[in-house]
């Protein structure tokens, strides 16, 4: 039974923290730490609804339709064979999301937060063509790579939030462990691959 419900703890984590939530999470923490928190409420709503359609919403649903089609579990989707298409769908919604979010003027450190999780996502595709990398570990490591960058350019300190996000990717990696959906190995290069994609598209972009 305790072994149940490990698993079952291990499976809401692993879905609490979905590889989409990157860019919500980190723009989230910009209006809410700097003094981008002085922006008007409607302006920043206005930009995370945006963010959210593209980078959250719309792949969730579209990678739902077609685990759905296929028949396939989420842990069957996880297996490396079949993660190419849910890569290929993410990627296509954060171009999009960068071109909605330049259209209407969207300043371009906001969306730097996408091309950062759009860099992590093809890098971790490339990789997964060959070996298994963790997306889940990658996001988290990008949330943190983002705090360490917005927090060099704007002058605040994230060390904090920082320990907080080592933090949570330490128990999301654990979960996906538990789940026997990655190796320690893959785990920790995830973190690394989305810490330094997060931080360098961020401040050199």
């Amino acid at each position: 039974m305790r072994e149940k419900h490990i698993i079952l703890a291990a499976r809401v984590i692993s879905a609490l923290f979905t590889p989409f939530y990157l860019p919500l999470v980190s723009l989230l923490a910009l209006f809410l730490f700097s003094y981008l928190s002085l922006l008007p409420l409607v302006y920043k709503l206005y930009v995370l609804a945006i963010v959210y359609l593209f980078t959250v919403l719309m792949p969730t649903l579209l990678i739902y339709l077609y685990r759905r089609f296929h028949g396939w579990s989420l842990i069957e989707l996880g297996n490396r064979e079949r993660c190419m298409v849910p890569y290929v769908i993410c990627i296509l919604n954060y171009i999009a999301c960068l071109y909605v979010m330049d259209s209407n003027h969207i300043p371009h450190f906001m969306g730097s937060i996408v091309i950062a999780a759009l860099f992590i996502q093809i890098v971790c595709a490339m990789i997964n063509a060959w070996w298994k990398i963790s997306t889940h570990t990658a996001a988290t490591g990008g949330m943190v790579g983002a705090l360490f960058a917005f927090g060099e350019i704007f002058g605040f300190n994230p060390v904090w939030w920082i320990c907080l996000g080592i933090g949570i990717a330490g128990i999301v990696g654990t979960s996906r462990m538990i789940l026997r959906q990655h190796s320690l190995s893959q785990v920790v290069m995830g973190f690394i691959v989305g810490f330094f994609l997060s931080a360098l598209a961020i401040l050199f972009t």
